[in-house]
């Protein structure tokens, strides 16, 4: 028997802070993942923007740009912060929308009462 043979392999949470992490983006409040190499990434990212390019031909759609920038964001500062810059200025728009559609009951349970 060997020493030591009985003692568990090192997990990731043991290897703390330099331990490779899975590359995932979050869009739409979901965890999506991503292939763990780098080119594999870029590749995926750019082959999103060429298809979303093509979206006038069915089965491709424009909607595939979007993606393929987030995508991208993962390994390029320059994409990340404008990804995050759009993201911000989305949040503060969607709640001063929200709150404005509050605020005067355009559309919600207060205009169903009056006549």
């Amino acid at each position: 028997m060997r020493q030591g043979s009985d003692e568990a392999p090192p997990r990731a949470e043991a290897l703390g802070e330099n331990a490779p992490r899975p590359a995932r983006v979050k869009m739409f409040g979901r965890d999506v993942p991503l292939p763990g190499s780098r080119r594999w990434r870029v590749a995926l990212g750019i082959a999103l923007i060429i298809g979303g390019l093509l979206g006038f031909l069915p089965v491709l759609g424009f909607w595939m740009i979007p993606v393929g920038l987030m995508v991208l964001s993962v390994d390029s500062p320059a994409v990340r912060r404008r990804r995050r810059r759009a993201e911000v200025t989305l949040v503060r728009w969607w709640r001063t929308r929200r709150a404005r559609r509050q605020n005067t009951g355009v559309g919600g349970a207060k205009d169903a009462g009056r006549s």
